[in-house]
């Protein structure tokens, strides 16, 4: 069964006439910054669907105090679960190039650019055909990293497959949440890093 990720951007205002009445509002929901499923950055970022390769930024920790009504009610009206949060003071400190404890399960695909270098291009949950072929596992075998020790590698052409680490850049990849992190960063420009928090929780 599939998990997908809910929840909304934060923002704590403070109303300078009535400073009781400081409140955090929901700015805008996960679903207008189109993230989608990806369990490693589901685990990296908060240890849900996570094979424990990551020590998560934040574990789960539940709703935040003071949640605002939206964030309440859609917890509620979908059932939600590892419900967590985090700041964008959080986010700012995290080392992106910090490495798993242990070798990617997943077998990593890279192209060669123009210039000779190789590139990321994807992360295969189960053998693809051709790294079937050149290895000798079955076609379709899945968590295929686990089969070989690190630094394994197999090149064909302009492709290589690698066993390897990944780093949380890799896991959380910015074409995925870079949306988040500039709403996040501009919000708290204007109101301060311990002003913005990301609030989510997961389904299935």
């Amino acid at each position: 069964m599939s998990t997908d990720i809910r929840g909304f951007i934060e923002c704590h205002l403070n109303y300078r006439e009535h400073e009781a009445d400081s409140l955090w509002h929901a700015t805008i929901a996960l679903e207008h910054l189109n993230v989608p499923r990806n369990y490693g950055a589901f685990g990296c970022l908060f240890g849900v669907c996570d094979d424990g390769q990551f020590v998560p930024v934040v574990p789960v920790r539940g709703l935040p105090a003071g949640a605002s009504d939206r964030v309440r009610e859609g917890h509620e009206t979908t059932g939600g679960r590892s419900a967590s949060w985090v700041s964008w003071a959080e986010i700012k400190r995290v080392d992106w190039d910090e490495e798993s404890a242990e070798p990617d399960c997943y077998i990593h695909e890279y192209h060669r650019d123009p210039q000779g270098e190789w590139q990321i291009h994807q992360r295969h949950y189960s053998a693809p055909r051709r790294f079937a072929e050149l290895c000798g596992q079955p076609a379709n075998a899945t968590h295929p990293g686990r089969y070989f020790p690190e630094g394994s590698q197999w090149i064909d052409g302009d492709r290589m497959f690698r066993v390897e680490r990944l780093t949380s850049r890799d896991a959380v990849l910015d074409e995925e949440w870079g949306s988040v992190w500039a709403v996040m960063g501009t919000l708290a420009e204007l109101h301060g890093d311990d002003a913005v928090r990301l609030v989510v929780w997961f389904d299935d």
